[in-house]
């Protein structure tokens, strides 16, 4: 598990500017019908804006608050695009995102908290 935090927080603008650069991708992309994805599609946008929001505040926790405003921005400027591309902008979308946001701000400053760098630095050592 430490290993794992400590790829991420080792690349975390690699791995958080992928994720947007997908997320935004596939949510801009006109299609003539939706995919048959299994899910609900707020519970997909809850875990993709979670999963982006997670390895950013890892790295640069004392700035969870504007991390957390720059990505309900973009899923807010996203959902406001989408239907000028043949695609539903949902507000609910977007409460699902800002939910995805907040869960990623507090599993990373959890993790932060009860796992910090030097305690993995200990283990990875021994």
């Amino acid at each position: 598990m430490t290993a794992l935090i400590t790829m991420i927080r080792t690349y975390w603008i690699i791995i958080t500017l992928l994720l947007l650069a997908v997320i935004t991708l596939l949510s801009l992309t006109p299609l003539p019908s939706l995919p048959a994805v299994p899910g609900n599609d707020k519970t997909q946008h809850f875990i993709a804006y979670a999963v982006l929001t997670f390895p950013a505040v890892l790295k640069k926790p004392k700035y969870w608050l504007w991390i957390g405003l720059f990505f309900i921005c973009w899923s807010g400027g996203v959902e406001l695009i989408q239907p000028y591309i043949n695609r539903y902008g949902e507000w609910l979308d977007m409460v699902a995102n800002g939910a995805g946001i907040g869960s990623g701000i507090l599993c990373a400053l959890f993790i932060n908290r009860f796992l910090p760098v030097r305690l993995q630095l200990k283990r990875n050592i021994k």
